[in-house]
């Protein structure tokens, strides 16, 4: 787009833009996880977020480690340390977390996750949960009873074997040999019941063996069983479990658990704050960068669009319309700035939040991705439907736009001539054609876009309950959480809000694309008339000005206007160019200052061509009054010092004075500070032609140039004037186009056109005997006593 290129020169604002929107982007998509973490881990879990317990008893540590790998024992023995606190007046064994380098709380919660969920299951009192985790606690509940009988056999068969030791050795020590047989018999029957429980104990010590080498592989099935059992989401539900038996571990060793709570629901409510806090300040920055740089672009436009404009020639100006050129460089560009301020805050921002979003809902792990995929169809087709019936009436809005700025210009300007023949009811209706065209397709665009809003919010409303059905059913079979749910809802708004931000700027910058192509196309159109490489500047000019073989024709018409003109107009001489309505007087003095080239032959002041001279300088030493008076909004004396701000009251004063202005001027108690509206429209013709002769004469020019000048001034003010110019204005080149006679009487040089030829030249006198095109134009003009002709008898 074309657009997008007026951001080139202000990359480093794009790329801190980038940045804060990456920032404003994450500080969003980071509150759905920490709102679906209060509802998750706040509410349903008391704030904790690992099942990894800071404290735990060592009975209770020693009853998780039953469903633990011999490694995942040796982790927790690393990372827990042993002590001793008083709980209800008792001494209870307590193992405190320790973690060691490395290791966190979420890792150690991966390794009790599943042995406290076995737990959890063998001590449930529903049967038909837990069967491998209940038949290990059986296991080890039966290993423990044959030990402790195992520990008293032993401890009956060394209590019988020390009996027997006691009774061989009364036997050995008896005088008579009836003792000494009866405590030998003794001792026999102690040795062999002590070897009988020696042997018992011994069996025992051997099954108590083998159940225990044959307990790593049980546990691991029971895992595997537990793992099955639990589905997909089984990571969920242990965690779940975990956190539970966590809990009411803390409650049986006196902690506060509802300060855990309290201090995690503080903790998160304050991240999301400063998040908010963060979000607010990054957009608001993006704001402002984003004005700034509109504003920028916009600036330079309008600069850069007024200087070509004021590089233009009459057939530029005639290329494109004035009401069309004030429409660019106020509509054209407003409709750009838009634009850019869109691509900077929301074109930008749309893709980060919406990739951000879709990587979070997969991250969630919640199965119900394709509800975005469904949403984001939705979305395309609505604003692709949008686009394709919006587009032709956005590239034929701005036309409207300057047919309503040209029919309003016209009917301004010209008010006096509706108003004197009655046409106001006529403009009225043209007006209301334009307008009412403007209106409608205004309207269907906006309507257009109304539809989209409501049409947009029934999707999202849509998609949220088609999110709640399907997670609800999730929940209820538990492989999903509420704050999950909460969160997927929010990602996928977030996403759909990406897309339908990007729709609303998909209709906006084809706008601002036009408005940017009908810009450029002002800036890009070369001036036919440009100053020369070398100008030929360094020179002391008097002002001769030599036609040479001068043809000229407009850009679209299919034949010359003026043919082979040549006449040499000298400095101290007035040269007046007289002829019929169309015969190319004014065409003749528009070329001199080059507000037209010529296509033929040359033009030469001092004998240098002006086309190798600059604008600069040939305006420099022009002073121009074109047919219609043009004064600009001020006073008078700005009006008059408008061709040199440098120009002295006292030079100012004496222009208006030849200019026959000062009696005017004088007149009213404000002088030469009188405000002139724009346009001039507060003074009269007459006056706005003798304000624009003083204009010229003030910059004390080399070469004067009257384009019909005189017209509008009655014949004691015309006969002053030139009275006035012929005294004082000696040095400089006059060239006078008039229509009437009486104003070029005593001209030095006198040309004559008939049809864009030089039919004849000379001073009054001459012509007047050769020239029968003059001789007539005299003659309708002035009658035969003033021409000093004697009429026949």
């Amino acid at each position: 787009m074309k657009i997008f290129k007026y951001l080139g020169k202000y990359w480093y604002a794009v790329i801190a833009v980038l940045v804060l929107l990456v920032v404003q982007a994450n500080s969003d998509l980071s509150l759905p996880k920490l709102t679906s973490g209060i509802v998750d881990v706040g509410i349903q879990q008391g704030g904790l977020e690992y099942s990894t317990p800071e404290k735990i008893r060592k009975t209770t540590l020693q009853g998780i480690e039953m469903f633990m790998t011999d490694d995942e024992k040796k982790t927790i023995e690393d990372n827990y340390k042993l002590t001793t606190e008083k709980i209800d007046g008792k001494e209870v064994e307590v193992y405190t977390l320790n973690l060691q380098d490395g290791m966190t709380e979420a890792k150690l919660a991966d390794i009790f996750n599943l042995p406290m969920m076995m737990l959890a299951s063998a001590q449930s009192k529903d049967s038909s949960s837990g069967s491998e985790a209940k038949a290990i606690i059986d296991d080890y509940k039966a290993v423990g009873e044959d030990a402790a009988k195992a520990k008293q056999l032993g401890e009956e068969a060394t209590t019988l074997g020390e009996q027997a030791k006691a009774a061989g050795a009364a036997a050995a020590s008896a005088t008579d040999s009836a003792t000494a047989t009866e405590k030998g018999t003794e001792a026999q029957e102690l040795a062999a019941k002590a070897q009988a429980k020696g042997a018992e104990a011994k069996a025992l010590a051997d099954s108590i063996k083998t159940t225990t080498d044959a307990m790593p592989a049980k546990v691991e099935a029971a895992r595997k069983e537990t793992k099955n059992s639990l589905g997909d989401l089984g990571a969920d539900s242990m965690k779940t479990v975990g956190i539970q038996l966590t809990l009411a571990e803390y409650k049986a060793l006196d902690m506060n658990t509802q300060q855990i709570q309290t201090d995690y629901m503080v903790k998160t409510g304050t991240k999301m704050v400063l998040l908010t806090l963060v979000s607010a300040v990054a957009a608001i920055i993006v704001g402002l960068i984003a004005s700034l740089v509109a504003a920028s672009v916009g600036r330079n436009l309008r600069v850069g669009q007024y200087e070509r404009t004021l590089q233009f020639s009459n057939t530029e100006m005639e290329k494109f319309s004035p009401a069309s050129l004030i429409t660019r460089n106020t509509n054209d560009i407003q409709q750009m700035q838009m634009g850019i301020v869109m691509i900077m805050r929301i074109v930008l921002y749309a893709p980060i939040l919406g990739i951000g979003g879709i990587y979070n809902v997969y991250q969630t792990g919640t199965g119900m991705g394709w509800i975005v995929g469904v949403a984001v169809a939705a979305v395309l087709v609505l604003v692709l439907s949008l686009l394709v019936t919006t587009m032709p009436k956005f590239k034929a809005l701005q036309n409207l736009v300057d047919r309503v700025n040209l029919v309003s210009r016209e009917i301004i300007t010209g008010l006096p001539v509706i108003r004197a023949f009655s046409r106001e009811k006529f403009e009225e209706e043209r007006f209301d054609v334009a307008n009412t065209n403007l209106m409608k397709t205004q309207l269907f665009v906006n309507r257009a876009m109304s539809i989209m809003m409501p049409v947009m919010m029934l999707l999202m409303n849509g998609i949220s309950v088609l999110i709640v059905w399907v997670g609800g059913h999730n929940m209820n079979n538990g492989q999903l959480q509420v704050g999950d749910m909460m969160a997927f809802i929010t990602y996928t708004m977030q996403i759909v809000m990406a897309f339908m931000m990007l729709s609303m700027v998909s209709i906006i910058l084809p706008r601002a694309n036009v408005a940017a192509g009908r810009v450029e196309e002002v800036l890009e159109t070369e001036p036919t008339i440009k100053d020369p490489e070398q100008p030929k500047d360094d020179h002391d000019f008097k002002g001769e000005v030599k036609f040479e073989a001068v043809e000229f024709r407009y850009g679209d018409a299919d034949e010359d206007v003026l043919h082979h003109i040549n006449f040499t107009a000298k400095p101290g001489q007035t040269t007046a160019l007289i002829g019929s309505t169309g015969s190319g007087k004014s065409t003749i003095v528009n070329l001199i200052p080059r507000l037209f080239d010529v296509t033929g032959g040359r033009i030469t002041i001092d004998g240098i061509d002006i086309r190798e001279m600059s604008l600069h300088k040939l305006h420099e030493i022009i002073g121009f009054v074109p047919q219609k008076g043009i004064l600009f909004s001020g006073d008078i004396a700005s009006n008059i010092k408008f061709g040199d701000a440098n120009i002295s009251d006292e030079q100012m004063r004496k222009a208006a004075e030849i200019a026959q202005a000062e009696e005017f001027i004088d007149s009213n108690e404000k002088g030469y500070d009188r405000e002139i509206s724009q346009g001039g429209t507060n003074v009269s013709g007459g006056q706005k032609q003798r304000l624009s002769i003083a204009r010229a004469l003030a910059k004390n020019p080399k070469i004067l140039i009257f384009d019909d000048s005189f017209s509008a001034l009655d014949n004691k003010t015309d006969v002053a004037l030139r009275k006035a110019l012929s005294e004082n204005i000696k040095g400089a080149t006059q060239i006078i186009v008039a229509q009437k006679i009486s104003t070029i009487l005593h001209a030095d040089n006198i040309i004559v056109l008939n049809e864009g030829r030089v039919v004849d030249h000379g001073t009054h006198d001459e012509l007047m005997k050769s020239s029968t095109v003059y001789q007539e134009i005299a003659q309708s003009q002035l009658s035969n006593a003033e021409l000093g002709i004697e009429e026949a008898e």
